[in-house]
């Protein structure tokens, strides 16, 4: 809720500036466990239909799981650090050019 307020200030006023909050480390975890239940059960199931093997398909996941958490994980704390807004203003320079 506190987003969509920060967001209809920033409409009405654009002068307005407005700090949005980072997500802390424990909401990036979060985020990445449950994506990467969606994600390994997805890759299990391929790999049944592709292998026949339920051995196979449950090695490819597990190997799979962990690999994509840390990538995961890292990525959205890559995205972290950049400023909110920051990507924005880049592309509304280039279009100004």
């Amino acid at each position: 809720m506190l987003l969509c307020q920060k967001a209809l200030i920033l409409l009405s006023n654009p002068k307005e500036k407005v700090v949005f909050d980072k997500e802390s480390h424990l909401r990036s975890i979060l985020k990445g466990v449950s994506w990467r239940i969606i994600g390994t059960l997805d890759t299990m199931v391929i790999s049944y239909f592709i292998t026949g093997s339920i051995t196979f398909a449950l090695s490819i996941g597990s190997i799979e799981v962990v690999s994509k958490f840390v990538l995961y994980y890292l990525h959205e704390r890559f995205w972290q650090l950049a400023p909110r807004g920051y990507i924005r203003q880049g592309i509304n320079k280039l279009w100004k050019k």
